[in-house]
């Protein structure tokens, strides 16, 4: 039987594909697929259940997006205190598994600080603090005029914008960005949607004794 990217043909049609740009907080973000079953749930698994052998499929997803071509790819950075948490940044297994498809380098210039939940602030609040989160790293001679952010998940579009501003003022002059799947955007609760869905999964956890 044919498979596609791990997935038997059959499956892989019926996915809940998307494949096109949509607009989000004034950014323009391409997306491969909708954030339903069982993309959700594989995402889920692969983010917080360290089931990565789910990023094959992943990456043949952002592959059937009709990418631009830049000149590096920028992965969604992750605080320190997320990276102990899942143990890696799901964003940078995804760009770096691109940046062979693509043939272009992995380019990370930007750290991002805490990320701490945003329950019962404003939306203009959870904005700024989103905004604040990200700096430029210590200064790197390498400069790249064309780049593609990579996520896995598209929410609000507020990470990548914040992120975006930061990329502007390191000289970057075309920025394009790209995610796996979109979620529904009711200006919600989208908001708390990331806290949500780590905060669910982080529940589960059995600690180790």
């Amino acid at each position: 039987m044919k498979r596609q990217f791990g997935v038997c043909q059959s499956c892989w049609q019926q996915l809940p594909w998307l494949k096109q740009s949509i607009e989000r907080n004034q950014q323009q973000v391409l997306v491969a697929c909708h954030y339903h079953y069982p993309i959700d749930r594989i995402i889920q698994q692969f983010k917080y259940e360290q089931k990565l052998h789910h990023q094959r499929l992943l990456n043949g997803l952002l592959l059937q997006l009709k990418l631009p071509k830049v000149h590096a790819i920028v992965p969604m950075p992750i605080s320190i205190d997320r990276l102990t948490e899942r143990g890696f940044n799901q964003a940078l297994l995804l760009s770096k598994a691109l940046s062979k498809s693509l043939n272009v380098p992995v380019w990370q210039p930007v750290q991002r600080l805490a990320q701490h939940s945003q329950k019962g602030l404003s939306r203009l609040e959870r904005l700024e603090d989103i905004e604040q989160q990200f700096i430029a790293a210590p200064p790197n001679q390498i400069r790249y005029r064309k780049v593609l952010i990579i996520d896995d998940v598209l929410t609000t579009g507020s990470s990548i914008s914040a992120l975006s501003k930061v990329l502007t003022q390191l000289g970057c002059q075309q920025i394009y960005s790209a995610c796996v799947a979109a979620a529904q955007n009711p200006a919600i609760n989208s908001l708390d949607f990331a806290d949500t869905m780590e905060s669910q999964f982080l529940s589960l956890r059995v600690p180790i004794k």
